[in-house]
């Protein structure tokens, strides 16, 4: 419980993240990615962890990025911020452990790239899940793109990204974005089920397995990383974007 912005903490054989920006509904900042990145680092090393479960404070996951800190980016902060936030999530997919969303309430934008860089996927039954990007003049540039894709395919993630579609946690499950759902009650326990089986298995295995199934996905993934992050930084640069971020600040306060 060391990190103001993230909390951690560990249950037997399971560690679990929190991000903890309630008041704001958790949206990302860059301490929250400092953060998480030096959690990420503990966890890694720590034998007695072998399952992580990330979720978000109060009732709500992740809501999207900071809007404060978009508007504040030229094209060149841009583009060294989204470079490290995908920096970040790459260490989280890559981490060699297993890692469950356990998503409640609103997994929006930045929140749901996270949750895509899980290996697993927990949805409420009263979960939202999209990409609100395109309204704002923005895209996304956390490897949300690249991981959509990978997991719903080109098409459902073109009509997502695109239609800046909203979709309940069942919808998500159906098109296989979340593997399960469960009543808000029960989230928790049912990802701490799920860690308790996987925890069970051979760490050296598991870690070997994880592996060659980050490695089936193929190659070019960095690339598009790559590519995201020389976009991105040109649309939330721009005069659009600007109006529009300012446009749903101003909203918000309201």
């Amino acid at each position: 419980m060391r990190n103001e912005v993230v909390l951690y903490s560990k249950e037997d054989a399971t560690g679990f993240v929190t991000i903890n920006r309630p008041e704001f509904k958790n949206p990302l900042n860059m301490s929250i990615f400092r953060a998480l990145d030096k959690t990420l680092d503990e966890v890694a090393a720590d034998e007695e962890v072998r399952v992580l479960i990330v979720t978000g404070a109060g009732n709500t996951f992740v809501a999207g990025a900071d809007v404060n800190e978009l508007l504040a980016l030229d094209a060149q902060d841009g583009w060294r911020a989204s470079r490290f936030q995908q920096s970040v999530f790459n260490k989280l997919e890559r981490l060699r452990k297993p890692s469950i969303a356990a998503i409640d309430g609103f997994a929006m934008g930045g929140g749901l790239e996270l949750a895509l860089s899980c290996t697993f996927r927990i949805a409420s039954t009263r979960a939202k899940l999209g990409f609100p990007e395109l309204g704002l003049g923005i895209i996304t540039a956390m490897g949300g793109t690249q991981r959509l894709v990978r997991t719903v395919g080109y098409s459902k993630a073109s009509e997502l990204i695109l239609f800046r579609t909203i979709m309940s946690g069942e919808e998500a499950c159906r098109i296989g974005l979340v593997n399960e759902v469960a009543e808000p009650d029960r989230l928790m326990e049912q990802a701490k089920g799920w860690a308790r089986n996987l925890a069970a298995l051979s760490p050296v295995a598991v870690r070997l397995e994880l592996e060659l199934l980050l490695n089936a996905m193929g190659q070019g993934f960095d690339a598009g990383l790559a590519l995201e992050s020389g976009l991105a930084p040109l649309a939330v640069a721009s005069q659009e974007a600007k109006e529009r971020l300012g446009a749903f600040l101003a909203k918000d306060k309201k």
